[in-house]
């Protein structure tokens, strides 16, 4: 072999394992990203001025009325809205706020394998929405964003309206999602969502109640911030080693045995 084919080996060599290296980095990035994020979505506001202020969950309560909990919604005080299988082996349970950068990122990471593991009947998510963000920087958009995604699950299009929340989501600071009619614009992108019947359930609010029970629960549970992902009541997130193939790792396990 000359010498120059034996150094444009090497260095190919070399670009590889380069990448490889790259690639790792970048995988670790993206986890240490949604364990980082969550702490922002706890603090909030505080964070930014260097306060450290735990007092999210002190903000009144916005709605008054009959708490209304969307249809099929289930659990203690039908607060959790279910997508898969009942007879699934496994539950995620997942606690999120559509304003939460650290829950968008967990859903453009996770959500691949979670609808596979939930349309192989493997994996049972249930939702819980909250308002933190609402608590922490002022304003209504998760209030309102998440009364939307209860009138979407009225309308059986939930997983699909939850997703196009998180792919339009706005900057943490921006309370875009308190604009009604931005939530009513985005229903567009889900085939047969925007009807009148959710219209008027968005703009008066019917579920608005039951969403600040869920915060309520929220809080009771005294969860550190948001998201909170329990597989089976354990927090997954809590496991710095967790990625999307070792969460499918462990349903399918269960799911075999």
């Amino acid at each position: 072999m000359s010498e120059k084919n034996h150094q444009g080996k090497r260095g190919a060599r070399e670009r590889l394992a380069a990448e490889r290296e790259k690639q790792k980095a970048t995988e670790r990035r993206r986890r240490t990203l949604i364990v980082a994020a969550t702490v922002v979505c706890v603090l909030g506001l505080a964070a930014v001025i260097g306060v450290v202020a735990a007092n999210s969950g002190k903000h009144k309560s916005s709605s008054a009325g009959p708490v209304v909990a969307p249809s099929g919604a289930q659990g203690k005080d039908s607060l959790a809205i279910p997508v898969g299988q009942g007879g699934a082996r496994s539950t995620l349970t997942v606690w999120e706020d559509f304003r939460c950068p650290a829950c968008q990122a967990f859903e453009t990471m996770y959500r691949p394998v979670i609808r596979e593991l939930t349309d192989a009947g493997k994996l049972r998510v249930e939702y819980h929405l909250v308002r933190l963000i609402d608590g922490n920087l002022g304003g209504t958009g998760s209030l309102r964003a998440a009364n939307a995604a209860a009138c979407a699950q009225d309308a059986g299009k939930f997983p699909a309206y939850h997703d196009v929340l998180y792919q339009h989501q706005p900057h943490e600071t921006d309370d875009a999602f308190a604009d009604r009619d931005e939530l009513i614009r985005l229903a567009g992108k889900v085939s047969g969502l925007n009807t009148p019947a959710f219209d008027k359930c968005v703009r008066d609010g019917t579920h608005d109640s039951w969403v600040d029970k869920s915060h309520q629960a929220f809080q009771s549970g005294n969860f550190s911030g948001t998201p909170t992902v329990l597989l089976n009541g354990k927090n997954i997130l809590q496991d710095q080693t967790m990625t999307p193939a070792k969460l499918k790792q462990m349903v399918e396990a269960a799911a075999s045995k």
